[in-house]
């Protein structure tokens, strides 16, 4: 049986979804969300702009990592930047 390596970095990944998570149910509880409309023509409160914006760097990044050589850290980068600009103006 194969067994998933736990790196330090693997643990700090998971962790940060994990917090932003419950950061962002804690925000929803004490300031609830309007639905409005950002660059998707359709209406999205914060959790589903978070879930896009995970969704969709998610495949930023595996698309960096099966397309080219480079290190880890670099579409990891634009894969959080681009987590702000939808969150920001989704």
């Amino acid at each position: 049986m194969s067994w998933m390596a736990w790196t330090q970095t693997t643990a700090i990944f998971f962790s940060v979804i994990a917090m932003m998570l419950v950061c962002m149910t804690i925000y929803e509880i004490k300031v609830p969300s309007t639905e409005r409309k950002g660059f998707l023509p359709i209406d999205t409160s914060r959790g589903d702009r978070l879930f896009i914006g995970l969704l969709s760097s998610a495949f930023i990044h595996l698309l960096f990592v099966g397309l080219s050589e480079v290190t880890l850290w670099i579409p990891l980068a634009i894969s959080v930047v681009w987590v702000g600009i939808v969150l920001r103006w989704g």
